[in-house]
């Protein structure tokens, strides 16, 4: 495709490119720079176009995914909502979490203390003169046997509460 030819098709091309991302959701001005860039995008690799009849199509794929991955970006800096707390509100999940910790036994609460407590595999295994591997497999029993007492007593406090009843 010639300079001229590219030129023609984005004089009419350029508005089709900028409706086509307003239709996929992007504002007016994010668009009119994305259509832009994909326009630009295209003359700097128009060695890759293969039909010279595309173009339009071509540019339009550049434009989609220029404007998916703003999008991707958007979503990375977004500010964290704060989570709502009243002021005399409970932090419910720590009670679960002792709760929990209370059904389980002596060893794997501390490994799971410690865990909780920010620190790695790798620094539990140097406290406790083990291998990262050992602390990882009893991190994982001792969730799982965590797991299960909290199911039994679950299902206990049911089955006593439907007697009761």
């Amino acid at each position: 495709m010639t300079r001229e030819a590219y030129e023609r098709a984005y004089s009419e091309g350029r508005h089709y490119t900028l409706r086509f991302l307003l239709s996929r959701g992007a504002g007016q001005d994010s668009a009119e720079d994305i259509a832009q860039t994909a326009w630009l995008r295209g003359w700097e690799r128009l060695s890759h176009l293969r039909n010279d009849e595309l173009v339009l199509v071509w540019v339009n794929t550049i434009a989609l995914n220029l404007y998916r991955r703003s999008i991707r970006q958007e979503r990375r800096f977004q500010n964290l909502q704060d989570p709502i707390y009243t002021p005399g509100s409970m932090n419910l999940a720590a009670l679960d979490l002792a709760r929990i910790l209370g059904f389980c036994r002596t060893p794997d609460r501390l490994l799971l203390e410690a865990q909780i407590g920010g620190s790695s595999a790798k620094e539990i295994a140097k406290a406790q003169g083990l291998s990262q591997t050992a602390v990882r497999i009893r991190l994982f029993r001792a969730r799982r046997a965590a797991r299960r007492a909290a199911e039994a007593r679950r299902l206990s406090s049911r089955l006593t509460s439907k007697r009761a009843a």
